[in-house]
């Protein structure tokens, strides 16, 4: 690529820069902040934060209209993976781009990728969990590795990595920029954990799919149809992150959605029973029953390694499907926030973020005690606002082409989010921790 592209007119009448901003959704409320210091900690239910910085909790907030937009789009980040690139497949709304997490009691600065790279000079930081662990890492790399824009005579130019600013001329325009693009250097055979690494900053970024965090047997395609029941040993952590746990200097961890589904549970080399196993003769354990298994496992480890890692805990995050599942005719196909009172966490969200809640506090009075740096990243109540951020039936290319767009039977993601989307906010409230939490 040269460093210097000329304006592009497609780019810049792309709809997320033209779209008038959409109405503004109430703020959600949530309890008093309450800080741990040692203390118990009670909840409802929804909301839960162990970490309070000295102005605010930013997790408390609302979604506002954002003039500025998004930080990249598809055209400049060529890193988004089909089934999150919604605008490219054919979404025809762009509104869902340009809203952001604002906290009520203070003001959340915006990702700044040359101060996130310098705070990561020779550190490495690895994201563990299921593909909503792999979402986050893409919006996170497409903010690390974006195209500088720059206005002159009201066109947007692209320019990518150069040294100088030469305005006028020939219209040319060249300007400082330190993100550099990140290089990957490792993927696994379904290229579902890999490696990038910054040379000039020396920092290793990683995603490690490991959506039980614990051992486990998994026959199933990327499409989601399964050959043969989960074989789940929770006992065991899965060796696929617990083998490279010592060269991170951070990690955000998270379980998911995983958990819902069939499985047949091991412990002490030995079968104790099972999920949704019908016809098995096995003992019901529930979901519930592996979802604290393993996250207690997970957290003991970390809490008690004598490698000392900085650890965000990142909470659920809801899905939105109405009137079915993903594979039940499920879809979402709201276009803006939710407003307050508009929705609840469904049954099964509440379950798996109350053990959430109950295995964190456990976890971090252990850290506490061990002088170990464990942060509950609550990405829960901000994700259960935004149905409008999901791919929905724009996970594949112009899904509707040629067919009736309402007859036409097709599969919906209510689930993962749109890039960009509501995800990249993600990254404003990990910097903020990073820096001043």
């Amino acid at each position: 690529l040269s460093p210097v592209l000329e304006a592009d007119p497609e780019f810049v009448e792309e709809k997320a820069w033209s779209l008038p901003l959409p109405p503004v959704a109430d703020a959600p409320v949530t309890d008093d902040l309450r800080a741990m210091n040692g203390s118990k900690v009670s909840d409802n239910g929804f909301h839960f934060h162990d970490l309070v910085t000295a102005k605010c909790d930013i997790f408390r907030g609302a979604w506002v209209p954002d003039s500025a937009g998004p930080f990249y789009t598809t055209s400049t980040c060529r890193l988004i993976e089909d089934h999150q690139n919604c605008m490219k497949n054919g979404r025809p709304d762009s509104g869902y781009t340009r809203w952001r997490w604002t906290p009520h009691d203070c003001e959340l600065p915006r990702f700044n990728p040359e101060r996130f790279l310098d705070f990561m000079k020779n550190k490495s930081f690895a994201f563990i969990g299921d593909s909503i662990s792999r979402n986050h890492v893409q919006s996170l790399l497409c903010i690390l590795s974006q195209t500088k824009l720059l206005e002159l005579k009201g066109k947007f130019e692209r320019v990518l990595n150069s040294e100088t600013y030469r305005p006028g001329g020939d219209r040319k325009l060249k300007c400082s920029n330190r993100v550099e693009p990140a290089l990957e250097v490792y993927h696994d055979k379904e290229y579902k954990s890999k490696r990038w690494y910054f040379p000039s900053h020396d920092f290793t970024l990683s995603v490690i799919w490991s959506p039980f965090l614990t051992k486990a047997s998994i026959f199933e395609d990327n499409d989601g149809v399964s050959t043969d029941i989960i074989q789940l040993h929770l006992d065991e952590l899965d060796t696929v992150w617990l083998e490279q746990f010592k060269n991170f200097d951070y990690i955000e961890i998270a379980g998911g959605k995983w958990f819902l589904k069939t499985a047949i549970y091991h412990e002490n080399n030995t079968i104790s029973g099972c999920h949704n196993c019908r016809g098995k003769n096995l003992t019901e354990l529930g979901f519930e029953y592996a979802y604290q298994k393993a996250l207690n496992a997970t957290l003991k480890f970390i809490t008690s390694s004598k490698h000392e890692v900085h650890t965000f805990f990142r909470t659920t995050t809801p899905d939105h499907f109405e009137n079915g599942e993903w594979n039940t005719g499920g879809y979402c196909n709201r276009t803006g926030p939710f407003k307050l009172g508009e929705v609840n966490l469904s049954d099964i969200d509440a379950v798996m973020r109350k053990i959430e809640l109950e295995e964190f506090e456990k976890a971090a009075a252990t850290g506490l005690k061990n002088g170990l740096n464990l942060r509950l990243f609550d990405t829960t109540n901000l994700s259960l606002l935004r149905p409008d951020g999901h791919p929905g039936p724009y996970r594949v290319f112009h899904p509707f082409t040629g067919k009736d767009k309402n007859a036409a039977k097709v599969q919906n993601d209510c689930l993962h989010w749109c890039l960009p989307g509501p995800i990249d906010s993600w990254n404003d409230l990990i910097m903020e921790l990073l820096l001043n939490g």
